[in-house]
């Protein structure tokens, strides 16, 4: 994929009704809040075990905000209700002979909330996300995908491997 059409795509939702945005330090209860729904959803049910991953994961992600090593996008409907959110976590990487770029992008933590699925948001912030990492010159992008979230990266080029991989 060009990196011209990733661009082209960035805040483009499939209903006017919806706005994607960067989320800021405030909205970290929020990004905590979808990363517990999604390992719920994903069938872990251990109050206590979610409950610490949540505290640990505050710390973690309040100190990448604050620094620019993660970025996060929200969608939001036109009542101004979260409906899904997808973030990027940009890694340290050595330069390679495909990549000499020393991050490499790492997108984390989709996830849809379940009255708002089947609607293109998910495709619509990893779109988002390509176009900020094609204009900021990260060329490799890596994720793990769920089950259901396979085939809608696969079908925006990422490649299975050990791990999935676009190469920008």
């Amino acid at each position: 994929m060009e990196a011209t059409e990733l661009l082209s795509s960035v805040r483009v939702v499939p209903q006017d009704s919806f706005l994607i945005r960067e989320a800021t330090l405030a909205d970290l209860p929020l990004i905590v809040a979808q990363r517990q729904r999604m390992y719920t959803d994903m069938g872990h049910s251990d109050h206590e075990r979610l409950d610490a991953m949540a505290e640990a994961f505050t710390e973690w992600l309040r100190e990448r905000l604050e620094d620019g090593r993660y970025h996060n996008w929200l969608v939001e409907d036109s009542a101004g209700r979260l409906a899904a959110g997808a973030g990027l976590w940009l890694v340290e990487w050595p330069p390679q002979m495909m990549d000499f770029s020393p991050l490499r992008g790492y997108i984390m933590n989709v996830y849809t909330e379940p009255g708002f699925r089947c609607r293109g948001l998910a495709r619509a912030l990893v779109q988002t996300i390509l176009g900020w990492c094609a204009a900021h010159d990260i060329h490799t992008v890596n994720l793990h995908a769920s089950p259901d979230g396979r085939s809608v990266y696969e079908s925006l080029g990422f490649a299975p491997t050990n791990e999935l991989r676009l190469h920008i």
